[in-house]
């Protein structure tokens, strides 16, 4: 009934094992990939034929974590997996980047690759498995796919690299990077680093790049038995080919021209009306002028690229390595707790930085388990900031993907909670955009920090590199046009410090680069962030002192664990009661720290002085300030120190004889006592007598048992 194959490999001290045939049949591609216990089913069906009018590649991939992987029910009200959560998202990316750029250029055919977690471990990343899996799917399927490739996570720890470690020793690790690849060369690289060189970065990427050979090597034994027929795909165009050579013709000049204007929106008003001008040409001369648009992009591609390889000047008349004029502003919102304006050629990112408590976490459902986040970075690309008008909405994959990115490149820098206990939360809206907004995101959220006075170790900054590849030749770009990043082979991002880099992402658009090339890139990608930081520097280079005025001030103590009962309280009467009445916001830990936010100082030491009262024990011959909570007969309670009541005996209340309690105290009165000691069952005894009422001096030695009658209740 099953035509099924599996191929099992050692790789990295664990098997991984490939098997087809048996599940998803009816896909095109059909791989279940293990490693450990964890297990991915990986899919890929293609469309046979292509939409009318479909001029690019439609190429959707969905990685989706089932939570019965983990032996997990889904929260919320419906209890199953709804919209991708970030992880989902991040990883379908980490996918698509490789794979995209292995498909035949006039491939337009949909195809949609589908990686769905089974099984979880909780040791092997289901990424690096899923990444495998659609590989080998893509492969056995048929469709034209330039493949197979690769791919695998790489730590380094003791001056060694690691491949594929496990989740707990990620956390420990100095270097989490992912790439992919084929046989040739790297394809995609993403990375978080804690200031290492770039002589560690590319031997990582050399190291990581070996030790996934077995596995392509065994994608395509396991693709021999059970791979199928490959698409036919069609013949080249021989009208394509003609009216090539006219457009060629007809609009080399004048877009090459229209090349020369440095300024971004009037260039591309000029490049527009070259090509319009040549679309009308085409139809006087009675050729299908809708099939130009692809052709022309192939045209102004040649144009810029030939440009840079044989003049060395790029579009806005930059040579190779200069970074554009940069301005670097902070401050600029008054109500923020950080804000700065950093501003790179066209391309600006208004970024601000927003203090919140412990409360203000972000809970992350993952099935490694639920965890706290306290620092969040969120991006967002306005369609005005490419002056288009466009939807507004959620989100998409690209300002998750940009964001995170920027993320990876300031969190090895930021303090751990115990030196500053705030949550971080930053937005960069971008405002201008022609060139990486991500990097000029970097620069700004480093900036927004430091100006919201947290402590970062280091300034970062970031910088997106660029190839131009021929036959003839090659051009790393640094700090890339937008134009140079759609037109060239390569981006290239490297964020850091002036110590070492902190993040590296790379995708390619060709095959594969060469480590040469990347060695070149690095070194030109250093030199711009050296370059960079000092333009940071002119508008902060350090953290400011403090916190911003408008932003929570927050105490931490440390009590016992054994009195977090006691300042909860009963169904958290306490702690709320604390709360209401002072103002604040408190957190409370298990290990008994305790963090308070105020926005003022005097709210905070109310709260502290509650909260230091609830825990401190009464010390013999310490004068307190307490209420009479209750009168008796036979003396007053005092409550002196947070809930703690102690009893003021009658004959403790007053120098000489006194006849009735209410003769000296009443409900609610303000009194100074002393603590005498305890009783035989803990309860304090406290004494008004000995203490001056009026400046709360202690005055026992003075009084000594003068005044003092024994009564005949003064064992009660």
């Amino acid at each position: 009934m099953f035509d099924f194959y599996r191929k099992e490999i050692d790789w990295g001290g664990r098997k991984l094992v490939l098997e087809t045939g048996k599940i998803a049949r009816q896909a095109d591609g059909a791989v279940m990939v293990s490693y450990g216990d964890t297990i991915v089913l990986c899919t890929a069906v293609g469309a046979r034929n292509v939409k009318p009018g479909q001029d690019f590649f439609p190429l959707t991939v969905n990685y989706q974590e089932k939570a019965f992987a983990a032996g997990k029910i889904p929260g919320g009200f419906f209890k199953r997996e709804g919209r991708p959560s970030e992880a989902e998202i991040l990883n379908s990316r980490l996918i698509d980047r490789p794979i995209r750029p292995l498909f035949p250029d006039n491939f337009r055919n949909e195809v949609q690759v589908v990686a769905t977690v089974l099984s979880h471990d909780l040791e092997n990343d289901p990424a690096i498995v899923a990444m495998i899996g659609c590989s080998a799917a893509l492969t056995l399927s048929g469709i034209p796919f330039f493949g197979p490739i690769a791919g695998c996570r790489v730590g380094y720890e003791n001056g060694q690299y690691l491949l594929n470690p496990t989740l707990a020793e990620t956390k420990t690790s100095q270097l989490d990077l992912v790439l992919a690849g084929t046989t040739e060369g790297v394809l995609m690289v993403e990375s978080e680093a804690s200031e290492l060189t770039e002589e560690v970065m590319l031997g990582a990427v050399t190291f990581g790049h070996e030790a996934f050979q077995p596995v392509i090597q065994a994608i395509i034994e396991l693709a021999e038995h059970a791979a199928k027929t490959p698409w036919t795909l069609a013949e080249p165009d021989a009208e394509l080919v003609s009216l090539h050579s006219r457009i060629d013709a007809l609009g080399r000049a004048s877009i090459a021209e229209a090349y020369q204007e440095r300024v971004k929106q009037a260039r591309y008003e000029k490049v527009g009306a070259a090509k319009k001008q040549v679309i009308e040409a085409l139809k006087a001369e009675g050729l299908d002028a809708d099939k130009a648009k692809p052709l022309l992009k192939e045209l102004e591609a040649d144009i810029v690229r030939g440009a840079v390889l044989d003049t060395g000047l790029r579009i806005d008349g930059r040579d190779l390595r200069t970074v554009r004029p940069i301005v670097a502003e902070v401050g600029i919102l008054p109500r923020a707790h950080g804000s700065s304006l950093f501003t790179r050629g066209e391309t600006q990112a208004l970024v601000v930085t927003t203090l919140g408590t412990g409360q203000d976490e972000q809970v992350i459902d993952a099935l490694e388990g639920e965890y706290r986040s306290n620092f969040m970075l969120h991006y967002n690309f306005p369609p005005y900031s490419v002056g288009e008008a466009g939807r507004m909405g959620s989100p998409g994959r690209r300002e998750i993907g940009h964001g995170k990115l920027a993320w990876r490149a300031i969190h090895p820098l930021l303090p751990g909670k115990e030196a500053f206990p705030y949550t971080l939360r930053v937005v960069s809206e971008i405002t201008e955009s022609n060139g990486s907004s991500s990097m000029a995101t970097v620069c700004g959220t480093s900036l927004a920090l430091m100006d919201a006075g947290v402590p970062l170790k280091r300034p970062v900054a970031g910088i997106a590199m660029g190839l131009i590849k021929e036959d003839r030749g090659y051009a790393v770009l640094s700090d890339i046009l937008g134009d140079e990043d759609h037109l060239g082979d390569m981006d290239f991002k490297v964020a850091g410090t002036e110590a070492g880099i902190t993040s590296l992402q790379m995708d390619i658009k060709i095959t594969s680069i060469t480590p040469a090339i990347m060695q070149v890139a690095l070194e030109q990608a250093r030199e711009g962030r050296i370059h960079i930081l000092g333009e940071m520097a002119k508008a902060l280079t350090e953290n400011r002192s403090g916190v911003s005025a408008t932003a929570p001030k927050i105490t931490v103590i440390n009590v016992p664990k054994e009195k977090l009962r006691d300042i909860i309280g009963t169904g958290g009467k306490v702690i709320r009661e604390i709360v209401e009445t002072t103002g604040c916001k408190i957190d409370i830990n298990d290990d008994g720290t305790v963090k308070i936010a105020a926005s003022s100082d005097e709210q905070a030491q109310k709260a502290i002085d509650r909260i230091r009262g609830i825990v401190a024990e009464p010390e013999i011959g310490v004068i307190y300030t307490g209420k009479v909570v209750k009168v008796a007969d036979f003396g007053a309670f005092v409550n002196f120190l947070g809930a703690r009541d102690g009893l003021v005996h009658i004959s403790e209340l007053a120098q000489g004889r006194v006849n009735k309690t209410a003769d000296v105290v009443s409900m609610g009165d303000a009194v100074k006592v002393k603590v005498l000691g305890f009783d035989d069952r803990g309860k304090v005894k406290l004494s008004m007598r000995v203490v001056d009422q009026a400046t709360g001096a202690d005055i026992s030695e003075s009084v000594g048992s003068k005044g003092r009658e024994r009564r005949p209740d003064d064992a009660a």
